[in-house]
């Protein structure tokens, strides 16, 4: 293909994708354009699957505590972010699996594996999970990444049809893949995992959990690690640099959290 028509066919995506921008709750330029009702849609289908496949606990001593952090967290996020569109009811579902993990859906559904509560040693480190990944939900990373992918995708195809009988075809794309995952997929990753550790932070300050622990938290997810790879091919920043900005944003948190009456939620 030649190089002018490759770099027309950027423009144009660049311009669409310009076009269409929008803002993060942080305030970060962000490009969203599946409809909420149809992520919204996915994400009750995907947690309904799983509700499905995956056992529940039964522990009601640890369906408690996430139930009190995790309710707490919401309405602390809402009191933080009054203009964001919330979910009428948030469905907390504690599934018995090993893996120390946690997750939220668009639509109002959080996940949490049972083996969270062994690195999670306290409800404050809890609460910094589910601040987290409730977080993803309002900062519409899912719907972000969605769109990326699907834009990806549609360059990848405009330029394979373009291209047809270049003899360096196939070398081209296999170079706009690597490209493509190492410029784009990845990088964007990490930042909206940056993104919600300090949206998760600032929400678990006022939900009254000692934002402090949100690094303690992290500490014990590295201490139970088994590596990560170099940060450059990691869809997550790595455990120090995670900590790092963390601790960058305690001061503000800190500030906050005093302002408001401790959680109390006990296992």
């Amino acid at each position: 293909m030649p190089t002018r028509y490759l770099l027309r066919l950027l423009v144009i995506v660049q311009l669409v994708f310009l076009a269409g921008c929008d803002k993060t709750p942080t305030g970060r330029s962000q490009l969203a354009l599946v409809p909420h009702n149809m992520m919204a849609q996915m994400g009750e289908d995907a947690f309904e699957q799983l509700l499905d496949n995956q056992p529940i606990s039964r522990d009601a001593a640890v369906n408690g505590l996430v139930q009190c952090v995790a309710q707490r967290v919401v309405s602390a996020a809402e009191v933080s972010y009054p203009d964001l569109d919330f979910p009428e009811i948030w469905e907390v579902v504690v599934f018995e699996e090993p893996s120390p993990n946690a997750f939220a859906l668009p639509g109002g559904r959080i996940g949490v594996h049972s083996g969270l509560l062994d690195v999670a040693e306290t409800p404050a480190q809890l609460a910094a999970v589910i601040g987290h990944e409730v977080s993803h939900v309002l900062a519409d990373h899912g719907n972000e990444r969605l769109t990326q992918q699907l834009g990806i995708k549609a360059v990848l195809m405009l330029v394979g049809l373009m291209g047809e009988g270049d003899m360096g075809h196939q070398q081209l794309m296999q170079a706009l893949g690597i490209g493509v995952q190492l410029g784009i997929s990845l990088p964007f990753s990490r930042t909206h995992e940056e993104e919600a550790d300090l949206m998760g932070l600032a929400i678990m300050a006022r939900a009254g959990f000692d934002p402090q622990q949100s690094v303690a938290l992290w500490r014990n997810m590295a201490a139970a690690g088994s590596g990560q790879p170099p940060e450059f091919l990691s869809t997550h920043p790595a455990h120090e640099s995670r900590i790092k900005a963390l601790q960058q944003g305690l001061e503000e948190a800190m500030a906050t959290y005093r302002t408001v009456a401790p959680a109390s939620c006990s296992a």
